[in-house]
């Protein structure tokens, strides 16, 4: 049979993972071919790119969304496990489990159509929708789908990461930001003061003319205003000017307007924000693929111009 699409994979997914073992993703790839009878020349057919083969790419896709939906879990990197809620979706036995279902859990929601908020229209767009687009429009919508995983991956990354490696981190992204002044001065200043809530302080240039204060901790649940409260007074006990929170969780709204209002200068950057910069500056990540979009050069055919 044809390759089935990602979303017409997700209940046989859930089906292979509903005795709540943890299997490898190989394992799944290859207990779904065989449940599926998907032909060994079909499971090696390759994606327009050439890198990667189209079969696993659509169970990487259907048990992404899964994850995001929190039907499935990822008890290590690798594996993947049925969750409650997974189990209690297949005892509702649903008609159909595709995208436009998964939309009822705001966690797929939110990972889905991030751009959107909470708006009314919070269903994804039909396959009439898609059609309707340019190709541009869904080139487009492809890479921030394909960016918004990558990134998401990155943060389970660090999560799994020792405290030690998240200060490495920050130091790493700080200098390619363009902070720091040398890698060896930046590696001495983060998690050396260990003050009042201050983590490291780094050059803001590097002839030194500023500093940042820093505080880089990855805490389990949203920072709240008094944890910025707390930051804001060791800062001014520095008689510092600036200061940098980065948290691999979240931050409430709360702390935001704290910062927005304390006279001392205050950025906050979540574990999305994190991650958004550390894809934007090539921090734990590498180019895969390059495609150039092309327009026609009218001044070339313009003919006189061209006689000019």
């Amino acid at each position: 049979m044809p390759i089935p699409t990602y979303q017409e994979l997700y209940p046989s997914l859930l089906a292979l993972l509903a005795n709540g073992k943890t299997l490898s993703m190989k394992e799944v790839r290859e207990s779904l071919a065989t449940e599926l009878k998907i032909s060994k020349k079909d499971r090696a057919e390759l994606l327009p790119s050439g890198l990667q083969k189209i079969w696993d790419s659509r169970v990487g896709w259907a048990k992404t969304y899964l994850v995001k939906a929190q039907l499935l879990h990822q008890p290590a990197r690798g594996y993947v496990q049925i969750t409650a809620r997974g189990k209690q979706v297949l005892a509702e036995k649903p008609k159909l489990i595709d995208d436009k279902y998964l939309t009822r859990f705001a966690e797929f929601l939110e990972f889905y159509e991030p751009s959107r908020g909470e708006t009314e229209n919070t269903e994804p767009q039909t396959e009439t929708q898609q059609a309707l687009k340019t190709p541009e429009e869904l080139m487009e919508t492809a890479y921030q789908k394909l960016r918004q995983q990558l990134e998401s991956e990155m943060l389970e990354r660090i999560l799994a990461c020792s405290p030690n490696f998240f200060e490495q981190l920050v130091v790493d992204l700080l200098l390619l930001m363009g902070y720091g002044g040398s890698r060896r001065d930046a590696g001495q200043a983060i998690g050396q003061s260990g003050d009042g809530g201050i983590d490291g302080i780094i050059k803001e240039d590097r002839l030194g003319l500023d500093t940042l204060y820093i505080q880089a901790k990855r805490w389990s649940g949203s920072v709240g205003r008094p944890e910025v409260q707390r930051f804001a007074g060791a800062l001014q006990g520095h008689r510092a000017r600036k200061g940098v929170m980065i948290t691999t969780s979240t931050f409430t709204k709360d702390a935001h307007e704290y910062a927005n209002n304390v006279e001392t200068k205050i950025v906050l950057i979540d574990g999305k924000r994190l991650t958004k910069l550390m894809f934007d500056f090539g921090l734990g990540c590498s180019t895969q693929s390059t495609f150039e979009l092309k327009k026609i050069d009218s001044d070339y055919f313009d003919p006189d111009l061209a006689n000019g």
